[in-house]
């Protein structure tokens, strides 16, 4: 097991290197020099923040199941990454969503495009989730059930897939 200093720094890493980059460096090199809106726009930052609170709670809990959200098929990179719990995290926001953290970085990538009012944004928003729902479906709930046999199909049945 990883002493828990390593797994904060892996999980740290995890985070600069995965979510800040999609939803934070991206969007931002999407924009160009863009403005903040005046008005209404300004609550985009409620999203932002409230994506950010959301995917460090669930980083929290990562952590505290003794793994990072690395997924399963980074493990070659686990001493930089760290890699998945070693049993499947139901607390938290995880009782309410599967995937609670991508929906974190949504939030970000979407309260961005609404405090720029960035078409741009939002078009990259919505491809980002695209590419999330198949990393999902494709990978990472085959995986899960394999691991997990019926205690991940019981899971499915309790808690949506995204909201």
């Amino acid at each position: 097991m990883t002493k828990p200093v390593g797994l904060w720094i892996r999980g740290a890493i995890f985070t600069l290197l995965v979510p800040c980059l999609v939803g934070g460096l991206i969007p931002q090199e999407l924009l160009g020099p863009a403005y903040l809106q005046p008005g209404w726009w300004r609550a985009g930052w409620l999203m932002l923040f409230a994506g950010a609170a959301l995917y460090g709670l669930c980083l929290l809990h990562f952590l505290a199941a003794h793994g990072t959200p690395a997924i399963f098929f980074t493990r070659p990179l686990r001493s930089v990454l760290g890699e998945e719990p070693p049993a499947l995290v139901r607390t938290g926001a995880y009782k309410f969503s599967r995937n609670p953290m991508y929906l974190a970085v949504l939030l970000v990538i979407f309260g961005q495009a609404v405090f720029y009012a960035s078409g741009a944004v939002a078009m990259y928003g919505a491809c980002t989730f695209a590419g999330f729902h198949l990393v999902v479906t494709l990978l990472e709930e085959p995986h899960l059930r394999a691991r997990e046999g019926r205690a991940f199909n019981e899971y499915c049945r309790r808690v949506r897939r995204w909201i």
